[in-house]
C-alpha cells in the first residue's frame, strides 16, 4: 500500500493516521520532496481520468494565472501542470494493489482488506 501526497495537507495527515491506527502498513510518497513522475501520473489519469485528479479547489489552482487554468483541457495538459504543481493533485492518493483510491474517507479505507 502506498500513500501519496503531502505531509501538511489536513486530508493527508487523517489518512495517514487511520492508516497507522488500523495497522494498515503502508509507505507515504511526499509530492514535495520526490516529485511525480508523468508516467506515474499518466497510469492514474488512464485508470480515473484527469479530471479526478486536477484539484481545483485549492489554494494552488486559483493562485495559477487564468490561462494556464484554461490550458488544462486534457489529460497531456493536465499531467504537464501536474507535474510542475504536485500540489494540484487531489491528496491523498492510495494505491493498494493497483487499486487506486482519491480522497480520504474512512468508510472507504474500512472497506480495503
Amino acid at each position: 500500500m502506498k500513500l501519496y501526497g503531502i505531509p501538511n495537507c489536513d486530508t493527508v495527515k487523517k489518512a495517514r493516521a487511520w492508516l497507522n491506527e488500523h495497522g494498515k502498513s503502508h509507505e507515504f510518497h511526499d509530492f514535495k520532496k520526490h516529485g511525480v513522475s508523468a508516467e506515474l501520473l499518466g497510469q492514474w489519469v488512464a485508470q480515473l481520468g484527469w479530471e479526478v485528479l486536477v484539484n481545483k479547489q485549492g489554494t494552488t489552482w486559483r493562485k495559477l494565472d487564468s490561462a494556464s487554468q484554461a490550458a488544462v483541457v486534457d489529460a497531456a495538459s493536465a499531467i504537464s501542470l501536474m507535474q510542475a504543481h504536485p500540489s494540484l493533485i487531489k491528496r491523498p492518493v492510495l494505491n493498494h494493489d493497483g487499486q487506486l483510491l482519491v480522497g480520504f474517507k474512512p468508510e472507504i479505507y474500512a472497506a480495503l482488506p
